[in-house]
């Protein structure tokens, strides 16, 4: 008897490489027959709580050089044949916003059909700020209703799921987004999705 796998999927709407992640989870579930569960957090929070920083300063190494950054989310989006505009200096966002509202989201069930949007807004439409109102427009968009989301967006249960789930995120020893975990093993980034893949292949045939 195989065994379905389940996937906790740890992102932020602003982090490019959760985006080129997220386009690659459809296929992920095809080949494996896992469940993935999504997680929005704010990347910004999550690395502040860990206390430990890499875009603070001087780049610690040329990975974290936002021109190559850039750079290497083209390829990767190239490679994977998906849409991709860079949005560092091109959208004006709050972080703490756009992880609310997935947050929302998730509590309306919708947290991957909204989430999906979002990614959206930011990687492949020509907009220049992603605001309360795209966020409401993106809900209505997958069938939430404007007053429903307005109301759960601005609810303490929103805000203090956000708190948790990037405490239980630290927690579990995440890092940084995106994050996968599966049977209690971590795969941080996008590129170790094909890592995650095979890790996956080789628990199917588990009792």
């Amino acid at each position: 008897m195989s065994m379905i796998a389940n996937i906790d999927f740890y992102y932020s709407i602003g982090s490019r490489y959760s985006y080129l992640a997220s386009t690659q989870i459809d296929a992920l579930k095809k080949e494996t027959g896992c469940h993935v569960k999504w997680h929005p957090v704010n990347s910004v929070r999550l690395i502040a709580q860990r206390q430990s920083n890499p875009f603070e300063g001087k780049p610690v190494s040329g990975q974290y050089e936002w021109a190559y950054r850039e750079l290497d989310a083209k390829r990767w989006a190239k490679f994977y044949g998906v849409p991709y505009l860079e949005p560092r200096g091109r959208v004006h966002f709050d972080s703490e916003l756009l992880a609310q509202a997935c947050m929302a989201a998730q509590r309306l069930g919708k947290v991957e059909e909204y989430s999906r949007l979002l990614f959206a807004a930011m990687f492949q439409d020509s907009l220049s700020k992603i605001d309360e109102k795209e966020c409401t427009a993106r809900a209505e968009a997958c069938g939430i209703s404007a007053i429903d989301f307005h109301v759960a967006l601005r609810a303490q249960e929103t805000v203090n799921q956000l708190n948790a789930t990037i405490d239980s995120a630290v927690h579990a020893g995440v890092f940084g987004v995106p994050t996968f975990i599966a049977l209690d093993q971590l795969f941080w980034g996008n590129d170790r999705i094909m890592l995650l893949r095979h890790y996956l292949d080789s628990h199917q045939n588990v009792t």
